[in-house]
């Protein structure tokens, strides 16, 4: 259990620390700025008590590094880190709050349960550090391309959001009205969000990988992707709803794109879209 333990109180140090920084600073975006960083730490705290023997777990931490080191280099560039990088939707949502109904939104929600998905999501790693006996095997190997194949697939997302962005900022500078004026070409033609889609289902693998080194997917450790999920399914109702008091032209984007799960453009019909407008 010393691995366990361990994350637990790196959890509650991250908690009280993320907390205090937002109360000082007026800032809440804190814990964005430590989410890509904390999960590594929780993977390989798990792998170094293994003592960096056992190859799952040390692939597990590897690739999730590298998971963590494409979202700091995406969220520094687009200026997270910076002062004042406060995620905008904090503010729409404090003009719609009082002032002590956010603070307690910002302890419960945004410190404490963000936290706690960060710390679930990595716990198939302490699945796979209980049952090291396991033989890495073929599924284990196919578990990881997967992994990688999302990998790749959320850096494109951000990519081609990035160039949209760089080239709308680039024509608002010139005096021009950019047009379209939200993404709807590259892999955007088939999810609205394939960054979501892509981030998800690499929790999703991890937990498949824990799983298969406990030799079941009936593990409590789905409660982390399964929360990661929901939240990821909040966050998108609220931007989409903002995206929407902006754009009135992203409703008809929206009615014939796939919300998430990339899928063919033109589709008229909500089924299997619970985020899409009839």
């Amino acid at each position: 259990m010393f691995p366990l333990t361990a994350s637990l109180w790196v959890f509650a140090v991250i908690c009280v620390a993320v907390w205090v920084t937002s109360v000082i600073t007026r800032e809440y975006s804190w814990v964005d700025r430590i989410w890509s960083i904390i999960p590594v730490v929780y993977v390989w705290i798990f792998a170094g008590a293994a003592g960096f023997a056992d190859l799952r777990l040390d692939l597990m931490a590897s690739v999730v590094t590298l998971w963590g080191a494409r979202l700091t280099f995406n969220f520094s560039r687009k200026g997270g880190y910076a002062r004042g990088g406060e995620d905008y939707r904090w503010a729409v949502l404090r003009a719609r709050m009082k002032p002590w109904q956010f603070q307690v939104f910002n302890l419960f929600f945004i410190t404490i349960y963000q936290n706690v998905i960060l710390l679930l999501i990595t716990l198939p790693a302490f699945m796979a550090f209980e049952h090291r006996a396991t033989p890495f095997g073929l599924l284990d190997g196919v578990l990881f391309a997967v992994f990688l194949a999302f990998l790749v697939g959320e850096t494109v997302a951000d990519q081609q959001q990035w160039n949209f962005h760089q080239w709308k900022k680039a024509e608002t500078a010139a005096g021009r009205d950019p047009r379209p004026r939200f993404l709807q070409t590259g892999l955007f033609r088939f999810s609205r969000h394939p960054n979501f889609f892509f981030e998800q289902a690499q929790w999703w693998v991890i937990f498949f990988i824990g799983a298969t080194a406990a030799g079941t997917v009936l593990q409590w450790t789905a409660a982390g992707p399964i929360l990661l999920t929901l939240l990821f399914i909040g966050s998108t109702f609220f931007t989409e709803s903002i995206t929407l008091s902006r754009y009135p032209e992203y409703a008809s984007y929206r009615k014939k794109t796939s919300a998430l799960i990339p899928w063919f453009p033109g589709k008229t019909s909500t089924d299997a879209d619970p985020l899409a407008v009839s």
